[in-house]
Protein backbone atom coordinates (compact mmCIF):
# COMPACT_ATOMS: atom_id res chain seq x y z
CA UNK A 1 0.00 0.00 0.00
CA UNK A 2 2.76 2.44 0.95
CA UNK A 3 4.89 1.73 -2.12
CA UNK A 4 2.06 1.71 -4.66
CA UNK A 5 -0.14 4.42 -3.13
CA UNK A 6 2.11 6.49 -0.85
CA UNK A 7 -0.25 9.45 -0.49
CA UNK A 8 -3.27 7.23 0.21
CA UNK A 9 -1.34 5.34 2.89
CA UNK A 10 -0.22 8.53 4.61
CA UNK A 11 -3.75 9.96 4.44
CA UNK A 12 -5.20 6.86 6.11
CA UNK A 13 -2.47 6.99 8.75
CA UNK A 14 -3.10 10.71 9.38
CA UNK A 15 -6.88 10.26 9.71
CA UNK A 16 -6.38 7.35 12.09
CA UNK A 17 -3.87 9.31 14.21
CA UNK A 18 -6.08 12.36 14.53
CA UNK A 19 -9.19 10.29 15.24
CA UNK A 20 -7.48 8.39 18.06
CA UNK A 21 -6.08 11.62 19.53
CA UNK A 22 -9.63 13.04 19.77
CA UNK A 23 -11.09 9.76 21.07
CA UNK A 24 -8.44 9.53 23.80
CA UNK A 25 -9.22 13.11 24.89
CA UNK A 26 -12.96 12.47 25.16
CA UNK A 27 -12.37 9.21 27.04
CA UNK A 28 -10.04 10.94 29.50
CA UNK A 29 -12.58 13.69 30.20
CA UNK A 30 -15.33 11.12 30.69
CA UNK A 31 -13.23 8.94 33.04
CA UNK A 32 -11.95 11.81 35.21
CA UNK A 33 -15.32 13.54 35.56
CA UNK A 34 -17.64 10.54 35.45
CA UNK A 35 -19.30 11.49 38.77
CA UNK A 36 -19.26 15.25 38.14
CA UNK A 37 -20.65 15.58 34.63
CA UNK A 38 -23.28 18.14 35.68
CA UNK A 39 -20.64 20.47 37.15
CA UNK A 40 -18.11 20.36 34.31
CA UNK A 41 -17.52 22.87 31.55
CA UNK A 42 -17.02 20.31 28.77
CA UNK A 43 -16.79 22.87 25.92
CA UNK A 44 -13.58 24.16 27.55
CA UNK A 45 -11.94 20.78 26.80
CA UNK A 46 -13.49 20.23 23.43
CA UNK A 47 -12.58 23.72 22.20
CA UNK A 48 -8.91 22.85 22.75
CA UNK A 49 -9.18 19.86 20.42
CA UNK A 50 -8.31 21.74 17.17
CA UNK A 51 -5.21 23.21 18.86
CA UNK A 52 -4.19 19.73 20.00
CA UNK A 53 -4.68 18.23 16.54
CA UNK A 54 -2.63 20.90 14.75
CA UNK A 55 0.16 20.72 17.34
CA UNK A 56 0.19 16.93 17.24
CA UNK A 57 0.36 16.94 13.43
CA UNK A 58 3.43 19.19 13.52
CA UNK A 59 5.14 17.15 16.25
CA UNK A 60 4.35 13.83 14.54
CA UNK A 61 5.84 15.13 11.30
CA UNK A 62 8.99 16.38 13.05
CA UNK A 63 9.45 12.99 14.72
CA UNK A 64 8.90 11.03 11.51
CA UNK A 65 5.68 9.32 12.57
CA UNK A 66 4.17 9.41 9.08
CA UNK A 67 6.93 7.24 7.56
CA UNK A 68 6.67 3.97 9.46
CA UNK A 69 8.21 1.32 7.24
CA UNK A 70 11.70 2.85 7.35
CA UNK A 71 11.93 2.49 11.14
CA UNK A 72 12.20 -0.28 13.67
CA UNK A 73 9.09 -0.52 15.82
CA UNK A 74 11.13 0.30 18.92
CA UNK A 75 12.16 3.55 17.21
CA UNK A 76 8.52 4.27 16.41
CA UNK A 77 7.51 3.78 20.05
CA UNK A 78 10.32 6.08 21.16
CA UNK A 79 9.35 8.74 18.61
CA UNK A 80 5.69 8.44 19.62
CA UNK A 81 6.54 8.83 23.30
CA UNK A 82 8.70 11.89 22.63
CA UNK A 83 6.05 13.50 20.41
CA UNK A 84 3.28 12.95 22.97
CA UNK A 85 5.47 14.25 25.80
CA UNK A 86 6.15 17.41 23.78
CA UNK A 87 2.40 17.64 23.07
CA UNK A 88 1.69 17.37 26.81
CA UNK A 89 4.12 20.22 27.57
CA UNK A 90 2.61 22.43 24.86
CA UNK A 91 -0.97 21.75 26.00
CA UNK A 92 -0.05 22.47 29.63
CA UNK A 93 1.56 25.75 28.60
CA UNK A 94 -1.41 26.77 26.44
CA UNK A 95 -3.95 25.86 29.12
CA UNK A 96 -1.96 27.82 31.69
CA UNK A 97 -1.90 31.01 29.64
CA UNK A 98 -5.49 30.73 28.36
CA UNK A 99 -7.38 29.18 31.28
CA UNK A 100 -5.21 29.85 34.33
CA UNK A 101 -4.95 26.16 35.24
CA UNK A 102 -8.65 25.59 34.56
CA UNK A 103 -7.72 22.68 32.25
CA UNK A 104 -7.40 19.67 34.57
CA UNK A 105 -3.87 18.22 34.79
CA UNK A 106 -5.43 14.81 35.50
CA UNK A 107 -7.17 14.97 32.13
CA UNK A 108 -3.94 15.96 30.38
CA UNK A 109 -1.88 13.12 31.86
CA UNK A 110 -4.60 10.50 31.36
CA UNK A 111 -5.07 11.74 27.80
CA UNK A 112 -1.38 11.25 27.06
CA UNK A 113 -1.40 7.70 28.47
CA UNK A 114 -4.51 6.76 26.49
CA UNK A 115 -3.12 8.36 23.34
CA UNK A 116 0.16 6.46 23.67
CA UNK A 117 -1.60 3.13 24.20
CA UNK A 118 -4.11 3.55 21.38
CA UNK A 119 -1.67 5.08 18.88
CA UNK A 120 0.99 2.46 19.63
CA UNK A 121 -1.52 -0.31 18.77
CA UNK A 122 -2.71 1.54 15.65
CA UNK A 123 0.79 2.23 14.37
CA UNK A 124 1.87 -1.35 15.04
CA UNK A 125 -0.99 -2.60 12.84
CA UNK A 126 -0.13 -0.08 10.12
CA UNK A 127 3.61 -0.79 10.44
CA UNK A 128 3.01 -4.52 10.02
CA UNK A 129 0.76 -3.88 7.01
CA UNK A 130 3.39 -1.70 5.34
CA UNK A 131 6.08 -4.32 5.93
CA UNK A 132 3.85 -7.07 4.54
CA UNK A 133 2.86 -5.10 1.44
CA UNK A 134 6.26 -3.50 0.86
CA UNK A 135 8.48 -5.43 -1.55
CA UNK A 136 12.16 -5.96 -0.87
CA UNK A 137 14.31 -3.65 -3.00
CA UNK A 138 17.17 -5.35 -4.80
CA UNK A 139 20.03 -2.89 -4.63
CA UNK A 140 23.14 -2.17 -6.68
CA UNK A 141 25.93 -0.41 -4.78
CA UNK A 142 28.45 1.54 -6.87
CA UNK A 143 31.70 2.88 -5.43
CA UNK A 144 35.20 1.99 -4.32
CA UNK A 145 35.60 -1.04 -2.02
CA UNK A 146 36.15 1.00 1.15
CA UNK A 147 32.99 3.06 0.63
CA UNK A 148 30.97 -0.02 -0.25
CA UNK A 149 32.08 -1.74 2.95
CA UNK A 150 30.98 1.27 4.98
CA UNK A 151 27.53 1.44 3.34
CA UNK A 152 26.89 -2.30 3.64
CA UNK A 153 27.91 -2.23 7.30
CA UNK A 154 25.37 0.50 8.01
CA UNK A 155 22.64 -1.29 6.04
CA UNK A 156 23.18 -4.39 8.16
CA UNK A 157 22.07 -2.38 11.18
CA UNK A 158 18.90 -1.20 9.39
CA UNK A 159 17.12 -4.37 8.17
CA UNK A 160 13.73 -2.64 8.34
CA UNK A 161 14.71 -0.58 5.27
CA UNK A 162 14.33 -3.80 3.26
CA UNK A 163 17.27 -2.98 0.98
CA UNK A 164 18.92 -6.16 -0.28
CA UNK A 165 22.38 -5.41 -1.67
CA UNK A 166 22.48 -7.91 -4.50
CA UNK A 167 25.32 -6.44 -6.54
CA UNK A 168 28.40 -4.35 -5.82
CA UNK A 169 30.22 -2.50 -8.60
CA UNK A 170 33.72 -1.25 -7.86
CA UNK A 171 34.62 -0.35 -11.46
CA UNK A 172 32.15 2.17 -12.83
CA UNK A 173 34.18 2.84 -15.97
CA UNK A 174 33.45 -0.62 -17.37
CA UNK A 175 29.70 0.14 -17.38
CA UNK A 176 28.98 -3.51 -16.55
CA UNK A 177 26.50 -2.20 -13.94
CA UNK A 178 24.03 -1.70 -16.79
CA UNK A 179 23.89 -5.47 -17.30
CA UNK A 180 21.87 -6.00 -14.10
CA UNK A 181 19.19 -3.43 -14.88
CA UNK A 182 16.37 -5.99 -14.85
CA UNK A 183 17.42 -7.42 -11.46
CA UNK A 184 17.53 -4.25 -9.36
CA UNK A 185 15.16 -1.58 -8.05
CA UNK A 186 17.61 0.85 -6.44
CA UNK A 187 21.12 2.15 -7.09
CA UNK A 188 23.19 3.63 -4.26
CA UNK A 189 26.01 5.79 -5.60
CA UNK A 190 28.95 6.49 -3.30
CA UNK A 191 30.47 9.94 -2.88
CA UNK A 192 33.86 9.46 -4.53
CA UNK A 193 32.61 8.77 -8.05
CA UNK A 194 33.29 11.44 -10.65
CA UNK A 195 30.59 13.93 -11.62
CA UNK A 196 30.58 12.45 -15.11
CA UNK A 197 29.83 8.97 -13.78
CA UNK A 198 27.17 10.23 -11.36
CA UNK A 199 25.44 12.20 -14.11
CA UNK A 200 25.36 9.12 -16.35
CA UNK A 201 23.98 6.91 -13.57
CA UNK A 202 21.26 9.41 -12.60
CA UNK A 203 20.21 9.84 -16.25
CA UNK A 204 20.15 6.06 -16.72
CA UNK A 205 18.01 5.54 -13.58
CA UNK A 206 15.51 8.20 -14.61
CA UNK A 207 15.25 6.79 -18.12
CA UNK A 208 14.72 3.24 -16.83
CA UNK A 209 12.45 3.96 -13.85
CA UNK A 210 15.00 3.03 -11.18
CA UNK A 211 15.33 4.74 -7.81
CA UNK A 212 18.74 6.26 -7.10
CA UNK A 213 20.42 7.45 -3.88
CA UNK A 214 23.44 9.76 -4.08
CA UNK A 215 25.81 9.94 -1.11
CA UNK A 216 26.92 13.61 -1.28
CA UNK A 217 30.44 14.97 -1.38
CA UNK A 218 31.51 18.48 -0.38
CA UNK A 219 31.14 19.93 -3.88
CA UNK A 220 27.53 18.76 -4.06
CA UNK A 221 26.78 20.25 -0.64
CA UNK A 222 27.95 23.65 -1.86
CA UNK A 223 25.93 23.35 -5.07
CA UNK A 224 22.73 22.23 -3.32
CA UNK A 225 22.12 25.75 -2.02
CA UNK A 226 23.18 27.55 -5.19
CA UNK A 227 21.10 30.41 -6.58
CA UNK A 228 20.31 30.73 -10.27
CA UNK A 229 21.90 33.71 -11.99
CA UNK A 230 22.86 34.55 -15.58
CA UNK A 231 25.57 36.12 -17.70
CA UNK A 232 23.60 37.66 -20.56
CA UNK A 233 21.56 34.59 -21.58
CA UNK A 234 23.96 32.01 -20.09
CA UNK A 235 22.53 30.41 -16.93
CA UNK A 236 24.98 30.23 -14.04
CA UNK A 237 24.80 28.88 -10.50
CA UNK A 238 25.94 31.15 -7.71
CA UNK A 239 26.90 28.98 -4.68
CA UNK A 240 25.95 30.74 -1.45
CA UNK A 241 28.62 31.54 1.10
CA UNK A 242 28.21 29.17 4.04
CA UNK A 243 27.46 31.80 6.68
CA UNK A 244 24.08 32.93 8.07
CA UNK A 245 22.92 36.46 7.32
CA UNK A 246 23.03 39.13 10.04
CA UNK A 247 19.29 38.98 10.69
CA UNK A 248 19.44 35.19 11.11
CA UNK A 249 22.36 35.49 13.53
CA UNK A 250 20.46 38.13 15.54
CA UNK A 251 17.27 36.03 15.81
CA UNK A 252 19.35 32.97 16.67
CA UNK A 253 21.08 34.86 19.50
CA UNK A 254 17.73 35.98 20.93
CA UNK A 255 16.50 32.37 20.85
CA UNK A 256 19.71 31.15 22.51
CA UNK A 257 19.38 33.58 25.42
CA UNK A 258 15.68 32.81 25.91
CA UNK A 259 16.09 29.01 25.83
CA UNK A 260 19.30 28.77 27.90
CA UNK A 261 17.97 31.22 30.50
CA UNK A 262 14.67 29.36 30.83
CA UNK A 263 16.32 25.92 31.08
CA UNK A 264 18.79 27.10 33.74
CA UNK A 265 15.96 28.70 35.73
CA UNK A 266 13.91 25.49 35.81
CA UNK A 267 16.76 22.97 36.11
CA UNK A 268 18.99 24.58 38.74
CA UNK A 269 17.91 22.00 41.41
CA UNK A 270 19.00 19.20 39.05
CA UNK A 271 22.34 20.94 38.45
CA UNK A 272 22.96 21.09 42.21
CA UNK A 273 22.12 17.39 42.67
CA UNK A 274 24.41 16.35 39.80
CA UNK A 275 27.25 18.48 41.20
CA UNK A 276 26.97 16.74 44.56
CA UNK A 277 26.80 13.30 42.90
CA UNK A 278 29.92 13.95 40.79
CA UNK A 279 31.85 15.02 43.90
CA UNK A 280 30.81 11.90 45.82
CA UNK A 281 31.36 9.48 42.92
CA UNK A 282 35.09 10.02 42.31
CA UNK A 283 37.90 12.36 43.43
CA UNK A 284 38.44 15.47 41.33
CA UNK A 285 36.68 18.69 40.35
CA UNK A 286 32.94 18.85 39.70
CA UNK A 287 33.25 20.70 36.41
CA UNK A 288 35.59 19.80 33.61
CA UNK A 289 36.78 22.66 31.44
CA UNK A 290 38.54 22.24 28.14
CA UNK A 291 39.73 24.52 25.36
CA UNK A 292 37.61 24.16 22.22
CA UNK A 293 37.56 25.87 18.83
CA UNK A 294 34.58 28.13 18.19
CA UNK A 295 33.35 30.82 15.80
CA UNK A 296 36.04 31.98 13.35
CA UNK A 297 38.43 29.45 14.94
CA UNK A 298 38.58 31.46 18.15
CA UNK A 299 39.39 29.32 21.19
CA UNK A 300 37.22 29.30 24.33
CA UNK A 301 36.70 27.14 27.39
CA UNK A 302 33.75 24.78 27.39
CA UNK A 303 32.30 23.51 30.68
CA UNK A 304 30.85 20.06 31.39
CA UNK A 305 30.16 17.91 34.41
CA UNK A 306 33.19 15.67 34.80
CA UNK A 307 32.42 12.16 33.51
CA UNK A 308 35.97 10.74 33.42
CA UNK A 309 38.68 10.19 35.98
CA UNK A 310 40.58 13.36 36.83
CA UNK A 311 43.79 11.84 35.35
CA UNK A 312 42.09 10.47 32.21
CA UNK A 313 44.63 11.91 29.73
CA UNK A 314 47.67 12.33 31.95
CA UNK A 315 49.58 9.59 30.09
CA UNK A 316 47.83 9.30 26.72
CA UNK A 317 47.28 12.94 25.72
CA UNK A 318 44.19 13.93 23.70
CA UNK A 319 42.25 10.79 22.74
CA UNK A 320 38.65 10.47 21.53
CA UNK A 321 36.40 8.53 23.90
CA UNK A 322 35.91 4.92 22.84
CA UNK A 323 33.13 2.45 23.41
CA UNK A 324 33.29 1.07 26.99
CA UNK A 325 36.12 3.51 27.70
CA UNK A 326 37.67 2.55 31.08
CA UNK A 327 38.40 6.20 31.87
CA UNK A 328 34.66 6.96 32.23
CA UNK A 329 33.39 6.83 35.81
CA UNK A 330 30.29 4.90 36.93
CA UNK A 331 28.26 8.09 37.22
CA UNK A 332 29.88 9.39 34.04
CA UNK A 333 28.30 6.60 31.98
CA UNK A 334 24.86 7.74 33.08
CA UNK A 335 25.66 11.42 32.58
CA UNK A 336 26.92 10.76 29.04
CA UNK A 337 24.01 8.48 28.13
CA UNK A 338 21.47 11.14 29.18
CA UNK A 339 23.64 14.10 28.02
CA UNK A 340 23.28 15.65 31.48
CA UNK A 341 27.04 16.25 31.47
CA UNK A 342 26.44 18.87 28.73
CA UNK A 343 24.12 21.08 30.83
CA UNK A 344 26.86 23.47 32.11
CA UNK A 345 27.38 24.47 28.48
CA UNK A 346 24.21 26.53 28.85
CA UNK A 347 26.44 29.05 30.62
CA UNK A 348 28.67 29.05 27.52
CA UNK A 349 25.53 29.88 25.51
CA UNK A 350 24.66 32.81 27.80
CA UNK A 351 28.24 34.09 27.54
CA UNK A 352 27.99 34.01 23.74
CA UNK A 353 30.70 31.40 23.10
CA UNK A 354 28.18 28.78 21.97
CA UNK A 355 24.68 28.41 20.60
CA UNK A 356 21.97 25.91 21.50
CA UNK A 357 22.15 24.47 17.96
CA UNK A 358 25.28 24.26 15.87
CA UNK A 359 28.28 22.02 15.07
CA UNK A 360 29.78 20.42 18.17
CA UNK A 361 32.95 22.24 19.28
CA UNK A 362 36.15 20.23 18.87
CA UNK A 363 39.51 20.50 20.58
CA UNK A 364 42.19 22.44 18.66
CA UNK A 365 44.36 19.30 18.50
CA UNK A 366 41.69 17.40 16.54
CA UNK A 367 40.62 20.47 14.52
CA UNK A 368 44.11 20.69 13.02
CA UNK A 369 44.03 16.98 12.17
CA UNK A 370 40.62 17.22 10.53
CA UNK A 371 41.59 20.34 8.55
CA UNK A 372 44.63 18.53 7.18
CA UNK A 373 42.51 15.55 6.11
CA UNK A 374 39.37 17.48 5.03
CA UNK A 375 40.10 21.09 3.89
CA UNK A 376 36.37 21.97 3.97
CA UNK A 377 36.38 21.38 7.74
CA UNK A 378 37.21 25.07 8.17
CA UNK A 379 33.67 26.08 7.09
CA UNK A 380 32.04 24.57 10.19
CA UNK A 381 33.57 27.48 12.13
CA UNK A 382 31.42 29.99 10.22
CA UNK A 383 28.80 29.64 12.99
CA UNK A 384 28.99 29.30 16.74
CA UNK A 385 29.34 25.72 17.97
CA UNK A 386 26.27 24.21 19.60
CA UNK A 387 25.15 21.90 22.38
CA UNK A 388 23.16 19.92 19.84
CA UNK A 389 23.04 19.95 16.06
CA UNK A 390 21.97 18.22 12.88
CA UNK A 391 24.90 15.78 13.14
CA UNK A 392 23.77 14.79 16.64
CA UNK A 393 20.14 14.29 15.56
CA UNK A 394 20.83 12.32 12.36
CA UNK A 395 24.20 10.79 13.20
CA UNK A 396 25.70 8.89 16.11
CA UNK A 397 28.65 9.45 18.39
CA UNK A 398 30.72 7.09 16.23
CA UNK A 399 29.63 8.62 12.90
CA UNK A 400 32.76 9.43 10.88
CA UNK A 401 34.09 13.03 11.03
CA UNK A 402 33.46 13.35 7.28
CA UNK A 403 29.77 12.44 7.58
CA UNK A 404 29.36 14.69 10.62
CA UNK A 405 30.88 17.51 8.57
CA UNK A 406 28.34 16.89 5.80
CA UNK A 407 25.50 17.30 8.32
CA UNK A 408 27.14 20.39 9.82
CA UNK A 409 27.52 22.10 6.44
CA UNK A 410 23.93 21.27 5.49
CA UNK A 411 22.82 22.87 8.79
CA UNK A 412 24.91 26.01 8.16
CA UNK A 413 23.36 26.28 4.72
CA UNK A 414 19.81 26.14 6.18
CA UNK A 415 20.57 27.92 9.45
CA UNK A 416 17.52 29.78 10.82
CA UNK A 417 15.33 29.94 13.92
CA UNK A 418 12.76 27.45 12.59
CA UNK A 419 15.48 24.89 11.85
CA UNK A 420 16.87 25.37 15.35
CA UNK A 421 13.46 24.79 16.94
CA UNK A 422 12.95 21.57 14.96
CA UNK A 423 16.40 20.28 15.94
CA UNK A 424 15.74 21.11 19.60
CA UNK A 425 12.55 19.03 19.52
CA UNK A 426 14.30 16.16 17.76
CA UNK A 427 17.11 16.24 20.33
CA UNK A 428 14.72 14.94 23.01
CA UNK A 429 14.67 11.60 21.20
CA UNK A 430 18.48 11.56 20.94
CA UNK A 431 18.78 11.84 24.73
CA UNK A 432 17.24 8.40 25.23
CA UNK A 433 18.81 6.66 22.23
CA UNK A 434 21.78 4.48 23.15
CA UNK A 435 23.38 4.52 19.69
CA UNK A 436 23.78 8.30 19.87
CA UNK A 437 26.30 7.97 22.71
CA UNK A 438 28.31 4.97 21.51
CA UNK A 439 32.06 5.45 21.43
CA UNK A 440 34.29 5.32 18.38
CA UNK A 441 34.69 1.82 16.96
CA UNK A 442 35.45 0.23 13.63
CA UNK A 443 33.16 -2.03 11.62
CA UNK A 444 33.83 -4.28 8.67
CA UNK A 445 31.73 -6.04 6.07
CA UNK A 446 32.69 -8.85 3.77
CA UNK A 447 32.29 -8.00 0.08
CA UNK A 448 33.22 -11.46 -1.11
CA UNK A 449 29.66 -12.78 -0.85
CA UNK A 450 28.37 -10.18 -3.33
CA UNK A 451 28.46 -10.72 -7.06
CA UNK A 452 31.42 -8.42 -7.70
CA UNK A 453 32.86 -10.71 -10.35
CA UNK A 454 29.92 -9.81 -12.61
CA UNK A 455 30.37 -6.08 -12.21
CA UNK A 456 34.06 -5.34 -12.32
Amino acid sequence: MQSRFPMLGKLILLIGDMGLLVLATYLAVFIVFYDRTAQMDFPMYYNMTPVMIVTAGILFNINGLFSLSRKKFSELLLSLGVALFNLLVVMMAISFFLKEFGYSRSVLFLTMMLQFTMLAAWKYIFWQAERALGARKNTLLIGNPMECVRVITRLQFQPQLNYHVRYVCTDCESETWKNVNEDIDLMIVCAELSLKDKAEIVHYCHANGKQVFLIPNMYEIFCSGAELDKIDDIPVFHPCYLKPALEQRTLKRILDIAVSGAVLFFLWPLLMLVAIAVKLDSPGPILYSQVRTGLDEQEFRVYKFRSMRADAESTTGPVLAGENDPRITRLGKFLRATRIDELPQLFNVLLGDMSIVGPRPERPFFVEQFKAEIPEYIYRHNVKPGITGLAQVYGKYNTTPYNKLIYDLIYIQKCNVLTDLVIMLQTVKVLVTKSSTEGVKSSHADLSRYEIDQLG
